[in-house]
């Protein structure tokens, strides 16, 4: 169902939770539904390819895409592959990261920048992001005293 073409923008649910987030980044409801989307989504993190990283090496390991920026280190997101093909121009090589995770295992002084070169771009500064990590912790906290399943915020 596209309209004038294949290189029509799709709007996710996610754009458009950040669209009402944006109207007025104080409430409540908003912020609990824009972050409660991010967490349960997964993202297209680029990736250092082998010829990038100096060849051999252990095969599972991968480096994520970290840019700099006036002195502060990016990890760049993207909620799909699309809108990573497009920032960054050509197929790049990604792996998908749960948000949950994402947030869980991001330490200071690291930022995310989400969906660069889109309308529904967004910085996350690392105070943010030290906060949606205490919000995955104390959902996994709550399903280990229930006895389910440790898997972020929707377990």
């Amino acid at each position: 169902m596209s309209g004038v073409g294949d290189k029509e923008p799709l709007v996710t649910e996610l754009d458009q939770a950040l669209e009402i987030l944006r109207l007025d980044m104080n409430d409540a409801k908003s912020q609990s539904k824009y972050y409660d989307l991010f967490l349960n989504a997964t993202f297209f993190v680029p990736t250092l390819d082998d010829r990038e990283q100096g060849g051999g090496g252990d095969d599972d390991q991968v480096l994520p895409l970290v840019m700099e920026v006036e002195g502060e280190d990016y990890l760049m997101l993207f909620d799909s592959e699309e809108r990573l093909n497009a920032w960054s121009e050509e197929q790049s090589v990604s792996v998908q990261v749960p948000g949950h995770l994402l947030a869980a295992t991001t330490l200071p002084p690291l930022r995310w920048a989400l969906n660069v070169g889109t309308p529904y771009s967004k910085q996350f500064l690392p105070d943010e992001i030290a906060w949606l990590r205490e919000v995955v912790e104390r959902c996994d906290a709550e399903a280990a005293l229930k006895g389910e399943p440790v898997a972020g915020p929707e377990a």
